[in-house]
Formats: C-alpha cells, structure tokens, sequence
C-alpha cells in the first residue's frame, strides 16, 4: 500500500479505492452554488452551517477478477428551504450515506444498474469529489419543503377578503328542470 495524498477537487477514484483511503471535511455551503440556490429568500446560504462530508475508498476482491472499486459517501447539511404552505423559511437536515460502485465502461454501469440497489457509474479518470456530494445533496432535497406546522398561520390576500357578489348559480336553470 502505497502513502498517496489525495485530493477531493480531482480524486483518482481507483487507487483511493486500492489503498483503502477516506478523506472528510467540511465545505461553506456558499461553495456548493447550485444546493445554494435552493436556498429560501429570507435565509440566504452564507447563514448555514458547513457541510460535512466523508469519503471511504475500498477495494473489493472477488475470485478470478479484478477487485471492485467501492466508493462510499456520507454528507449532511442544514439548509433553508421556502416553505410551501406559508412561504417563509423552513430548516431542513439533509442526510446521505451513499455506496457507489465504479465499473470499468458506460454499457457495464448502465446494465449493472438497473439490477443493483447500489448506484453503480462508470469509473472516471479524476472525480470532483464536491460535485459529486452536491449531487446526492441535492437529491437529498425535499420535493415540497414545509413545516410540520406552520409558525405563522397564512393571511388571505386582500382581494379574497371582499365580499363575494351574488351571482346567479348555474345549475339553477337545471334545478327547475328536474323539478318539472
């Protein structure tokens, strides 16, 4: 086992993987600019704690092959999302532990993946370790982000507060139809 520095800007996947290696830190949040556009008006990314996140190589043998190239990934954020009951911000944790294995071609990752509850992706030259955990941050996210309950409860616009005119209901007409 060879005593290799690496890097998460341009990670060489597979000796990280060889040499069993794990690299962690924490990010800004502002340095993942695309989860940062999530981020609710009110409650701009600059605010948020760091990110955290943690690499682990591994190197799986395997009888008449070569070893699998394993990596796994665990991040977690606190970010501010808009509320989509009452549009105010709403905290949320976001949590990934992640396994991905690396396979040698685009056809061998397609085909494994369909079949494998592990994400399975083409074994790439440099990875952009950042990249990447933003990408499954980002997967992380909510699709609809809201409070369990509100803080505030919503106002109505102004225009929904006037008085309803009366109008005629359609189904008059039909009333005295059936009535006849």
């Amino acid at each position: 086992m060879k005593n290799r520095v690496f890097s998460a800007a341009k990670l060489d996947v597979e000796a990280f993987a060889h040499d069993g290696a794990s690299l962690e830190g924490q990010w800004p949040a502002t340095e993942l600019e695309r989860l940062a556009d999530a981020a609710a008006a009110e409650a701009p990314a600059a605010g948020w704690p760091a990110v955290n996140w943690l690499l682990e190589g591994e190197a799986r043998a395997r009888r008449a092959a070569e070893p699998e190239i394993w990596l796994h990934l665990q991040a977690d954020a606190q970010v501010s999302l808009t509320c989509q009951r009452c549009l105010r911000p709403v905290r949320e944790h976001l949590e990934v532990d992640r396994s991905i294995l690396f396979v040698r071609g685009e056809d061998e990752a397609a085909s494994l993946d369909a079949d494998s509850e592990d994400d399975v992706l083409a074994l790439p030259r440099h990875l952009d370790a950042k990249e990447l955990i933003e990408d499954e941050l980002l997967l992380a996210l909510p699709l609809v982000p809201r409070h369990d309950s509100c803080p505030q409860p919503l106002s109505a616009p102004a225009e929904e507060e006037a008085p309803v005119e009366d109008k005629p209901n359609p189904f008059a007409a039909l009333k005295a139809l059936k009535k006849g």
